[in-house]
């Protein structure tokens, strides 16, 4: 292997960590505690871009997953136990190309190698979960929205940087623009590996067969994977795509052209609203965000009424609770001395069925209730005239005299 040559004050020099990669071994920076790295090189590579850096000789960047690299030197040990990655069963003929083909293919949903593979990606208390956002999206987040639909684990796309790359992952429909010069995201911990489906199988099925006319963003394959023509990347949603409650130190992110990644906001349980994070220098991030002053300090999401709940149980009582993930679940509260660990938690979810088909209630106005789809396919679709609003969520409006089974219902957590 060859070394490329470092400049002074270079990425190599600044945390003594090096990364191999196509047969040479490159200056890097860890991305998401070694989920992804930044390689650095003095001269163009294939495959890199041209992104200088003032102060740095070394002009040329990748982002690259963990898994497209040989061997890191100089690594720490990580402080957390690294996620679960995509395993795929040793075989001489079938790798990862045949099964980045098959992962493609709606067809081979049920091919038991891909499901092998997808199944190796899994979800545990606390993983760190990705939603990426549009400015509009962006919005609806700040003012009271709770993370809800299609989503990643951070680990799998952590590689994706800019916005170039993370148009694969929007859910909003709209074709990334050339020369977009920022995308958002909203990164959150899991509080409970039951919260999620993967986009597979029979009880996903009819969010395959929408036609485009009827949906938003990529088709959806019913393979659990991005429809991505370079990328290998699990997806999953939320159950029933239902909304979660919003865990303690969520984050709202953004990712300009160099691929820096610049933490706008993170949200504050007790307070039920997000707390800016980001300095002078980079608040022209939320120009193109509607409503938004990048002034605001804090931004409250008000007291609306929640289509979902996180409820825990202490010393006999009910009270409402808030993952604070990787700790575990404890009451809301203001004051430090009252944010007792539960004895029980569970996600408290209303439903009912309109016209047959199964939906959440979202909140109710003036007689009316907002349902969004559990299990979206082109029959419920037409029969409730649901509007698809991003990739996978349908909702509409039904008179609240028609919806029966109107019921709630609490997802348990083990504490």
């Amino acid at each position: 292997m060859t070394t490329t040559p470092q400049a002074s004050g270079s990425a190599g020099e600044r945390t003594g960590l090096h990364v191999a990669y196509g047969g040479a071994v490159y200056p890097a920076e860890e991305i998401a505690r070694g989920a992804a790295y930044e390689l650095f090189s003095a001269d163009e590579v294939a495959g890199f871009e041209w992104a200088p850096r003032p102060g740095s000789a070394l002009p040329w960047r990748k982002f690259a997953h963990v898994t497209e690299v040989t061997a890191v030197h100089g690594a720490v040990e990580p402080a957390e136990e690294p996620e679960a990655p995509l395993l795929v069963p040793l075989h001489r003929e079938r790798g990862w190309k045949h099964v980045h083909q098959l992962s493609q293919q709606p067809g081979a949903a049920g091919d038991l190698l891909l499901r092998t593979v997808r199944a190796s990606a899994t979800i545990r208390r606390g993983t760190r979960m990705v939603k990426v956002l549009s400015a509009r999206q962006l919005a609806g987040y700040v003012r009271g929205r709770l993370p809800h639909g299609f989503c990643y684990r951070e680990h799998d796309v952590a590689h994706l940087r800019t916005p170039g790359g993370t148009a694969v992952l929007r859910s909003d429909g709209a074709e990334a623009r050339d020369g977009t010069d920022v995308t958002y995201a909203l990164r959150w911990r899991a509080a409970d590996p039951s919260d999620y489906d993967v986009p597979a199988g029979a009880e996903h099925h009819g969010l395959t067969l929408l036609a485009p006319r009827d949906r938003l963003g990529a088709a959806v394959l019913g393979t659990g994977f991005v429809p991505s023509n370079s990328h290998l990347i699990p997806e999953f949603v939320t159950r029933d795509f239902a909304d979660l409650p919003m865990p303690a130190n969520a984050a709202l992110l953004a990712y300009p052209t160099d691929g820096v990644e610049v933490v706008l906001y993170t949200y504050q349980a007790e307070q039920r609203g997000w707390l800016r994070m980001v300095g002078p220098q980079w608040r022209h991030l939320l120009a193109a965000v509607p409503g938004l002053s990048p002034d605001q300090e804090y931004v409250p999401t008000g007291e609306a009424p929640r289509a979902t709940q996180l409820v825990g149980g202490y010393a006999g009582g009910e009270y409402e609770a808030v993952a604070d993930m990787p700790g575990g679940f404890r009451v809301l509260a203001m004051t430090r001395a009252a944010r007792y660990p539960v004895d029980s938690a569970a996600r408290r979810v209303r439903y009912g069925q309109w016209r047959g088909v199964l939906c959440l209630v979202l909140r109710e106005e003036a007689g009316w209730l907002r349902l969004r789809l559990c299990r979206p396919d082109p029959e419920s679709v037409a029969t409730t005239g649901a509007q698809c609003h991003e990739r996978g969520v349908y909702e509409t409006w039904a008179p609240g005299t028609e919806v029966v089974d109107d019921r709630v219902v609490d997802h348990p957590y083990a504490v």
